[in-house]
């Protein structure tokens, strides 16, 4: 597995996660769902996401 397939991965987990949270425990948690948005805009742009930086630590290869 990539950093970037790994990104995505927990990008997408964490997505449904927090919606599935939102829904049963508290819409609150829908924050942290646009907080995960808003981070992988920002790295669309930056090319850089802290997600990323602890992938590479772990041993993964760039895409």
């Amino acid at each position: 597995m990539t950093v970037n397939e790994a990104l995505r991965a927990m990008a997408g987990i964490v997505i449904l996660i927090t919606l599935a949270l939102g829904h049963w425990v508290s819409p609150y948690w829908y924050l942290f769902t646009a907080f995960v948005g808003l981070n992988l805009l920002q790295s669309a742009f930056t090319r850089w996401c802290p997600a990323m930086t602890i992938f590479r630590k772990l041993g993964l290869k760039e895409g």
